[in-house]
C-alpha cells in the first residue's frame, strides 16, 4: 500500500457514533474531514479504494439495530458479516452474544478499520479479507447489510444468499430500498427510519427494512 491505513485512518476520522446505534463507536469520515472531499484520482494516488469503511450506511444501521434489539437472533452462535465495511455490523453480532463471529471484506483497508473499530468496542472478531461469494463454512446466521447496491453484486450474491438459506443458515439482510434488492424470497422482520448524511444518499432519513431471506 502507498499510504498506512491505520495512520490515514486514524488523521482523517473521528470516532463517532452512528445516529441509529449510538451503543457502537466507529471511526466515521464527515463534512469536516479531507476523506469526503477527496476524488476518484485523489484516492488512486494513495492506493485508497474508495473508503467504504469510513462511513455508517443505512442497511447496516438497520441490521446491526436488530441484533442489539433482538440478541437471541445471534447468542451463542457462529456468524458470518458479508462486506462488513466497517465493522459495525460484525461488532453488534458481538455485543448481542455470538458465539463466534466473521467479517469478510475484499477491501484491505476494510480490515485496519474493523480493527480498530472493534477494539473501541472492546469486542474481538475474525476478519477475511476474501471473497467468500459461494463459500459455506457452515455458519448459523449471515448478515449482509446494503450489498444490493448495483445489478452486478446483486446478481452475484443473491443466489448465494439463497442456497444458505436453503441450507439451514438464518441470512439478515439489512437494506434501505436499493433498486437491486430482490422482490420476492424475503419476509419483512423489521423496518427503522435511519439518518444518514446527504452527501451519500439522496434523503436524510432512510426507511430501512431487515429482512429474512426465505429463498
Amino acid at each position: 500500500m502507498k499510504t498506512d491505513p491505520e495512520s490515514f485512518i486514524r488523521a482523517n476520522t473521528t470516532l463517532g457514533t452512528p445516529p441509529h446505534v449510538p451503543e457502537i463507536r466507529l471511526h466515521l469520515a464527515d463534512e469536516a474531514h479531507e476523506l469526503w472531499l477527496k476524488t476518484e484520482e485523489d484516492l488512486d494516488a494513495l492506493g485508497l479504494p474508495p473508503p467504504f469503511w469510513a462511513f455508517a450506511w443505512a442497511g447496516g444501521q438497520g441490521l446491526a439495530r436488530h441484533l442489539l434489539d433482538n440478541p437471541d437472533l445471534v447468542a451463542g452462535k457462529t456468524v458470518l458479516d458479508f462486506a462488513s465495511g466497517s465493522g459495525l455490523v460484525a461488532i453488534a453480532a458481538c455485543l448481542a452474544g455470538a458465539a463466534r463471529v466473521t467479517a469478510a471484506d475484499i477491501d484491505p483497508w476494510a480490515a485496519t478499520a474493523t480493527r480498530l473499530n472493534a477494539a473501541e468496542n472492546g469486542v474481538a472478531f475474525t476478519f477475511r479479507e476474501t471473497n467468500l461469494i459461494g463459500a459455506d463454512e457452515g455458519w448459523d446466521v449471515v448478515l449482509a447489510g446494503d450489498v444490493f447496491y448495483d445489478r452486478a453484486m446483486a446478481d452475484l450474491v443473491w443466489p448465494w444468499l439463497t442456497t444458505l438459506s436453503r441450507r439451514g443458515a438464518m441470512v439478515l439482510v439489512g437494506d434501505p430500498g436499493r433498486a437491486y434488492c430482490p422482490k420476492h424470497g424475503l419476509e419483512l422482520l423489521a423496518t427503522y427510519m435511519v439518518p444518514v448524511t446527504r452527501a451519500l444518499e439522496d434523503s436524510e432519513i432512510k426507511r430501512t427494512s431487515v429482512w429474512l431471506v426465505t429463498g
